[in-house]
């Protein structure tokens, strides 16, 4: 059961750390800063891993502290592991503590998680309307640009060569 408590503990902290990691990422996500999210996302990335270990470890845990008891431990859940550690008040109180706050810290992460996503999305739209902007700039239709003859030009009038700082 202790090395239950740690695992949680460690899954708990590296929640923690997610969490600050999320905060961080929204002003880069605003700000547009490719590299700096890039960088991010790798950092991010190594605490999923983590947090997969302590997963992994904590479900290994479960199924063994299900075999000890004779439960099946896919229907042994935190909640129902407190109810049967009745006779173990203080580990008792410690896993229901360490429960409650990571289930609310994993909240915090979720709901960080969708504003970056909905900010991600809403970068993602943007590039592509600026991307199909220019595309359609560079395919703009020929118009008609004569030059003093009455000639076609065959110019585009869309393009920073045609700006005339002099004027």
């Amino acid at each position: 059961m202790e090395e239950l408590l740690e695992t949680l503990t460690i899954e708990e902290a590296e929640y923690c750390k997610l969490l600050e990691v999320a905060k961080r990422k929204t002003p880069i996500l605003v700000s547009g800063k490719i590299e700096e999210l890039q960088k991010i996302t790798e950092e991010e990335q190594i605490l999923v891993d983590n947090i997969n270990n302590a997963d992994k470890k904590r479900t290994e845990l479960i199924d063994d502290i299900g075999n000890v008891l004779n439960k099946n431990p896919k229907e042994l859940t935190i909640q129902k592991l407190a109810e049967l550690m009745e006779k173990q008040p203080e580990e008792q109180k410690q896993l229901l503590e360490l429960h409650k706050k990571l289930k609310k810290t994993l909240g915090n992460v979720q709901t960080l998680n969708e504003q970056n996503k909905a900010l991600v999305t809403q970068l993602l739209e943007m590039t592509e309307f600026d991307m199909n902007l220019i595309k359609s700039m560079k395919q703009a239709p020929e118009t008609a640009n004569y030059d003093k003859t009455a000639v076609n030009t065959g110019e585009l009038f869309i393009g920073a060569s045609r700006f005339d700082a002099k004027q």
